[in-house]
């Protein structure tokens, strides 16, 4: 079973035949599907699920913290299943490909306090942009 489902089970969350699909279309390591590419590997699995449907259980997996939504700046909204870890992206500039990363250190240490605003930060989000080799 998927990490992804055994998190789900685990809330209680109700695992109809098309949730399930969408949770084991989304497993695996550095895994940044779109709705669209989501839908399409789910549909190989179920024909008759519907894009609606996808869209929508996306949504509820983000609501619940399940799933991060990624964006690629000017492309489709990618969802990432890896949300327990805490992690940043890198993406290429080129063809959109996201790879997970964990830098070292804190990334809420380079903000100093002055640039703080008297903000209580409680999440940072980065970013790494650049060409993968394919593209480069």
């Amino acid at each position: 079973m998927s990490d992804l489902l055994e998190r789900l089970r685990g809330r209680g969350w109700r695992l109809t035949s098309q949730r399930r699909v969408v949770a084991q279309v989304l497993d695996g390591d550095h895994v940044h599907l779109t709705a669209d590419e989501v839908h399409a590997l789910a549909a190989r699995r179920l024909p008759e699920i519907s894009r609606a449907t996808v869209y929508n259980t996306l949504g509820e997996l983000v609501s619940l913290g399940e799933v991060i939504e990624v964006s690629t700046a000017g492309r489709a909204m990618r969802y990432d299943p890896n949300a327990r870890h805490p992690h940043q992206h890198l993406v290429c500039s080129g063809c959109g490909t996201v790879r997970d990363v964990h830098p070292n250190g804190d990334p809420l240490a380079v903000l100093p306090a002055a640039e703080r605003f008297g903000f209580t930060v409680s999440d940072v989000e980065v970013t790494y942009r650049g060409l993968c080799p394919s593209c480069g």
